[in-house]
């Protein structure tokens, strides 16, 4: 799991697998997936993407890089490395 503790939150990188039945944050190996209905058309994924996880983690999450890859890096605004780490695990018990 790559995650990065910063002066401003916690930097996460996710691989995103768009146009799935469902969204969905999992856990694969040592890898964030993140499947996302949408589909990546003008910016529809990264959207969804931002809007999900900032419910998801309960804080603002900004796109660092990553904006037309499935490869990006996310930053959780205000938020402890060690709490992502734990709401990562419980997203797929």
């Amino acid at each position: 799991m790559n995650v990065k503790e910063t002066k401003d939150g916690t930097v996460i990188e996710v691989f995103v697998k768009p146009k799935s039945p469902k969204f969905e944050v999992l856990l694969e190996g040592d890898e964030v997936v993140v499947r996302c209905t949408e589909e990546p058309f003008k910016g529809k994924v990264n959207k969804e993407l931002l809007k999900a996880l900032s419910k998801f983690f309960h804080t603002n999450v900004e796109l660092v890089s990553g904006a037309t890859s499935r490869q990006k890096h996310l930053l959780l605004k205000g938020m402890a490395k060690s709490e992502v780490e734990r709401l990562l695990r419980t997203a797929n018990p």
